[in-house]
């Protein structure tokens, strides 16, 4: 009997046969190995999904090695995953700072002094002054945005700072 050379996986009957064949085998193979715990049923879907991806260089007698090498990777890979977030809940975060109560009432209050500072700003200033410092947009953007010059942002944000030092002392 003479076959094909270009059998491979991506025809569709072969594909589908495969599928029916091995899927089952390779969903037990995965839940007595490692449980249900890892969802053995979405791993044999991403096998299958893998395979399909390169279904092109695998040849319908390598499918099988090719699923379940693949699906034990995925496994591995999953086991390693859940490990990782073990470790990270099971380090407790830090209750305490350094910081003293004094500087924590310092901080509370210079907060307090800039954001009225804020609300003491043109709206023309604030936006463009916001946009720079807490969104982190450069001028050009700004610019852009606003539909102005880019002199004109340098401005408005350099009239922001300079009444925001004379509102807040120590700035």
């Amino acid at each position: 009997m003479v076959t094909s050379l270009n059998n491979h996986v991506c025809e569709e009957h072969i594909y589908s046969k495969i599928f029916r064949t091995l899927s089952n085998d390779l969903f037990n193979f995965l839940r007595y190995k490692y449980g249900e715990g890892l969802n053995p049923k979405d791993k044999v879907q991403e096998a299958f999904v893998t395979l399909w991806n390169n279904c092109k260089k695998v040849p319908p007698e390598k499918a099988k090695s090719f699923l379940f090498t693949t699906a034990n990777n995925l496994m591995l890979n999953e086991i390693k995953h859940q490990n990782v977030v073990l470790r990270h809940q099971q380090t407790k975060p830090k209750s305490y700072t350094n910081e003293n109560p004094e500087f924590l009432m310092e901080e509370s209050q210079f907060m307090e002094k800039y954001e009225a500072a804020l609300a003491k700003l043109t709206e023309a200033q604030r936006v463009a002054f916001l946009m720079n410092k807490a969104e982190g947009k450069r001028h050009k953007e700004i610019a852009e945005l606003l539909g102005i010059s880019r002199k004109a942002v340098e401005k408005r944000i350099y009239g922001a700072l300079e009444k925001l030092r004379k509102e807040i002392d120590g700035i």
